[in-house]
Order: structure tokens, then sequence, then C-alpha cells
């Protein structure tokens, strides 16, 4: 079965029988990222902790496409879960292609009235076991010459945020250390991009906004992004202006002016966990 490529790299155009795994594949942007590799012809790995929730998913999409998914209720923040994940993914017989770390938790507090062990936990899920699942997966890759790696960022990676402190530092890690892996990778034939998306209408962050995304554009973005070359890509056009405006003003200012949208009780656009 041929991939599409670019270099060797593996595209989104020819997903037949490939394995995707999606962590954080139960719901909101993972559930919309794994509808739309399942659309092409793609088996599914999916993992979340909701046991539930991801066995109602999976079953919908193998009703609808009629792909193979392999449902793993799993907290990944946990010591040894992402190598746990493996050894399973191992004994289905599953060789990922495209890896899809999506799994992530927010907090919406100032750093002195959070709970230190809610915040560790974030640090766990968003850095540790992206980082870890990416180096356990990405070796393989290299050695075949193919595979794509999506680590789902955030518009918030882009600049400080008050009362999200650690989320959106989180994410800053996430975009910073997928643009090294890009580089690392980038003459493998591995495919490596992180997606940032903005406020986006998920049981993450339900309130309505007139200006929020929904899961299924951000996964087509994701999708698109596999064809593409370059480390990063901003989801939606207002995120992409954003993004840009906020790299152009100081950082000093940047928190100052969003620590101010907080205290009076709007929702920081540019900080919001997707």
């Amino acid at each position: 079965m041929s991939v599409s490529s670019v270099s060797g790299m593996t595209t989104a155009s020819d997903m037949k029988d490939r394995y995707v795994l999606v962590t954080g594949g139960s719901s909101g942007i993972g559930a919309a990222i794994a509808d739309e590799f399942a659309g092409r012809g793609a088996n599914l790995v999916l993992v979340a902790r909701d046991a539930g929730q991801l066995e109602r998913t999976a079953a919908d999409l193998r009703e609808r496409h009629g792909v193979t998914v392999l449902s793993v209720a799993l907290a990944l923040d946990r010591p040894g879960a992402p190598r746990h994940l493996m050894e399973i993914v191992r004994e289905a017989g599953v060789e990922v292609e495209v890896l899809v770390n999506n799994a992530a938790v927010g907090s919406r507090a100032m750093v002195a009235d959070s709970d230190p062990t809610r915040l560790r936990q974030l640090v766990d899920l968003n850095v540790g076991a992206l980082t870890e699942l990416t180096t356990l997966l990405v070796a393989g890759m290299v050695h075949r010459g193919h595979g794509s790696v999506v680590n789902i960022a955030s518009t918030g990676a882009y600049t400080p945020a008050p009362v999200m402190a650690a989320y959106a530092a989180s994410k800053a890690y996430v975009l910073s250390f997928t643009r090294a892996l890009w580089a690392e990778t980038r003459a493998s034939g591995v495919r490596v991009v992180a997606v940032s998306p903005g406020q986006t209408q998920t049981p993450m962050n339900p309130r309505p906004g007139r200006d929020k995304r929904q899961p299924a554009q951000v996964a087509r973005t994701v999708l698109a992004a596999l064809e593409g070359t370059g480390p990063a890509v901003v989801d939606g056009g207002r995120n992409k202006v954003a993004t840009v405006l906020m790299c152009m003003v100081p950082a000093r200012l940047m928190a100052t002016l969003a620590l101010r949208m907080m205290a009076r009780g709007g929702a920081a656009a540019t900080a919001s966990p997707h």
C-alpha cells in the first residue's frame, strides 16, 4: 500500500489501513481528529481515562467508517503509563504511523491559589506524558524512514498567561519541544508538527463564544498540517493574526494585559484551554 509523502514523509492523503494513535481521543478535538483519520480509512488507537466515553466514541467510529479501533482506558499522567501503553500496542501487533499527542488538562486560578498537586498532575500529563510517548515512538519512525508526530499545543504557548500560568507554560514547552524535534528529524522522512488551537468549543472549554472554533475545524487543520513542511501551524485566521501580534508585543506588556482581561471576568482568548 502506497503512502503519499513529501521527501518520504507520511501525509494524510493516503492513510488507509495505517494506524493513528490519538491521546485524549474520547471527545472534543481528539475525537474529531480520530474521525477525520477514520474517514480516510485509517485504523485507530484511542487513549483516554474515561473508559465509558472512550468506548462509545470507538464504537461510533467503527460503525460509521468500518475501521479497526483499539480503545485503551489509561491515565497517561501516571508513572509508567506511556510505556504500558506501548506494551499494549505491541501486543496488539500495531505499528503506529501517526502519533497525535492531544491529551491535556487546564487550570484556571492564580498560582498562589492553586492546588500544587493538581498543577504537578497538569505538568505530568501536558509535558511529561507527551515527551515520553513521543520519545518511545519517534525512534522507530526514524528507523523506518516514515511516520508523523502531531503535538497539540495552544495559542497560549505564544504568551505568558496569568491565571492560566501552568497551562500556558506547558503548551509553550510543547511548541518549543516540537520545533526542536522537527529540526532533528526533518531529514529522516518523519513529519513533526505542532498545531495550536485557540478558543475551541470542547468539554474542556464549554462556555459558548462567538469566535470559538469547532473541534472539526481544528481536526481539518491537523490533517492539512501533515501535508506541510514547517514545524508549527496555528488553527484559524483570527488566531494566526493574534499569535503574530503576541510575538510583536513585549512579554511584560502581554502578561499585564492578559491579567487585566481576566480580572474583568473575561476569558483570555489567547490562553483558554482547547
